[in-house]
């Protein structure tokens, strides 16, 4: 990661309200339905090896049941007998039984170390499909949701080594070519691993595209990369357009490559390192950076080319290839932007800093190929400003009046069993990481599809509230933007529910919900305008709005396996009922 640019999520002040009071609990009817379903739910329990935490995680907390987001208040889920189920819903008071809209091939109960069957929708007329015995799917679906149009056909299928479950897939065409990026989590024994937990995790990124041989089309394999890590991410996904891959985890993924590949990429390495060092090097003051490139010493000073703008610069020689070109850390003065030709055949190039003061911590964006060289007086400087965080004496004063943390006022959903956790970013060509964010305290909470087209929502917590971020894989400016705010979710919503299983939230943020392991599902309404006065009567001042709780207890006995949220409705799926919950009215 040493070459990755360090970055920071930014939350947008206007999404905050530091006035929240807190959730009213509101006693009105929410409208339950129930569907019995013809046949129970394939649910596959976690066998006496796959005792870590990381199999509870990845196997044991699976949501069984599919919304497909292309066509909203579509859900769909795997039962015992291999069959592909769809409730579509229209009108809640006039159900249709779910319909069977595909069928396994493959007889499942044969399989003894198979995992759950897992679905991904990966574009309105595309699917993705795993058996859980090691098998892919590429499915053509038609027009999901329309039983008259809608027709699951097979276009690609193969084994592909150890059992997995389908994490995201994205369907794109690139260059006149259909491809389908499936992203394939699978949680392997580690024999070399003797001091953890004897496992490590593996997200295999396998590209599928239609390919044409003699008028013959059909789809293949046309590229498999692997990373692995030593934790279940909480966030996997492939951006739209196939080009990277980002991913929220407790500990680091890196891509595993094959030897021959390692031995190549060392060797040339090495090669490069031997015939040259850094390609620049650059000094920096408050009000100025100084750059230094060594070139040929044919070159004359018709054959450079610098282009200055505001936030970017380009330097090529003669008519090759930039020398560098990219987007600079800070914005500079390009009109008072120079260089010059040295003696000793070097280029010098000046930039004037727009924004006099601040250090700049790289010269161009994610550009690993120069040398920063530290003056004696900055580095003086820099160690003066430390010495105070340093000491001599091993924890020279543990019994301070006022201790930096009272461990006894944190609460529960305060204590992390692990390292803060970080979200990354990987380019698909060269497998390296080109972003990364170090998230520390907020905790990785759900996550949602709010547009098909983009990629999932990640939910954060950010102090006590949740904040939903998209990413915008084709904004280098806003790739994470704070789109919604759930007020106190991140930690008194929290606190309080100890038997909390899965979490979500209404596509048009109106609503977030989260249900138990059994029967309760709790919905934390966005506050809206009161239709009557109300006053606080400790403060004596008129409230303008309320969020309300709602609470819904589901006539059943069984464990909740799936929960889906729309803009109107909520899905809970247990064993062998499906529930819909009307918590807002359609338009």
């Amino acid at each position: 990661m040493a070459g990755a640019a360090h970055c920071s999520l930014k939350a947008k002040r206007l999404l905050l309200d530091p006035k929240f009071e807190g959730y009213k609990l509101s006693l009105e009817p929410l409208a339950c339905y129930q569907l019995g379903l013809d046949a129970a739910v394939a649910e596959v329990k976690l066998r006496d090896d796959q005792y870590t935490l990381d199999h509870m995680r990845a196997f044991g907390m699976y949501n069984y049941l599919h919304l497909d987001s292309w066509h909203q208040d579509n859900v769909y889920y795997v039962d015992q007998f291999g069959r592909v189920m769809n409730l579509s819903v229209t009108l809640d008071t006039a159900l249709q039984k779910p319909r069977e809209v595909f069928r396994l091939p493959a007889d499942l109960t044969a399989y003894d170390n198979r995992l759950c069957a897992s679905v991904y929708f990966s574009s309105s007329t595309w699917v993705t499909l795993s058996d859980g015995t090691g098998r892919l799917y590429l499915i053509k679906s038609g027009k999901r949701g329309d039983s008259a149009s809608e027709k699951w056909e097979i276009v690609f299928n193969e084994e592909l080594g150890s059992p997995f479950i389908i994490a995201h897939s994205v369907s794109f065409v690139k260059s006149g070519t259909h491809s389908v990026a499936v992203l394939l989590l699978r949680v392997e024994k580690d024999e070399l691993d003797t001091k953890g937990s004897g496992f490590h995790i593996t997200l295999e990124w396998v590209t599928i595209a239609e390919m044409s041989k003699e008028g013959d089309h059909r789809y293949e394999i046309c590229r498999r990369r692997v990373l692995q890590g030593k934790s279940v991410p909480h966030y996997a996904a492939i951006e739209p357009s196939g080009d990277g891959l980002m991913i929220v985890s407790y500990k680091p993924f890196k891509f595993i490559q094959e030897e021959d590949d390692k031995l190549k990429e060392n060797n040339h390495a090495n090669t490069t390192n031997e015939k040259k060092g850094p390609l620049y090097y650059w000094q920096q003051t408050e009000d100025d950076v100084t750059v230094t490139v060594n070139i040929p010493q044919d070159i004359t000073k018709d054959d450079i080319k610098v282009h200055f703008s505001p936030d970017n610069m380009r330097v090529t020689l003669k008519d090759q290839p930039p020398l560098m070109e990219g987007k600079l850390y800070s914005s500079v003065d390009h009109e008072s932007c120079t260089w010059i030709i040295k003696e000793n055949k070097s280029l010098e190039i000046s930039l004037i800093k727009k924004n006099e003061g601040p250090q700049w911590p790289e010269l161009i964006v994610g550009d690993t190929k120069g040398e920063f060289i530290m003056d004696s007086s900055q580095h003086s400087e820099i160690t003066e400003c430390l010495m105070h965080l340093t000491s001599e004496v091993l924890n020279p004063d543990p019994e301070k009046e006022n201790p930096p943390c009272n461990a006894q006022e944190l609460e529960e959903c305060d204590a992390f069993l692990e390292d803060s956790a970080s979200l990354c970013r990987f380019d698909g060509d060269t497998l390296q990481v080109t972003h990364v964010i170090n998230l520390g305290s907020n905790q990785y909470l759900f996550s949602v599809v709010v547009d098909p087209r983009e990629m999932p929502c990640f939910c954060l917590r950010h102090d006590v509230d949740a904040l939903l971020w998209q990413p915008h894989s084709d904004q280098p400016e806003n790739m994470w933007e704070h789109i919604a705010t759930f007020n106190a979710l991140g930690s008194y919503v929290q606190a309080s529910k100890q038997d909390k299983k899965f979490m979500a939230c209404a596509p048009d943020y109106s609503y977030s919900a989260l249900c138990e392991c059994l029967r309760r599902v709790f919905i934390y309404r966005q506050p809206t305008p009161l239709s009557t006065v109300l006053y606080n009567r400790k403060e004596g001042r008129q409230v303008g709005q309320v969020a309300k709780q709602l609470v819904a207890t589901l006539e059943a006995n069984d464990p909740i396996l799936g929960f889906q949220a729309t803009n109107e409705r909520l899905f809970v799926l247990t064993t062998k009922t499906l529930f819909l919950i009307k918590v807002n009215t359609g338009n």
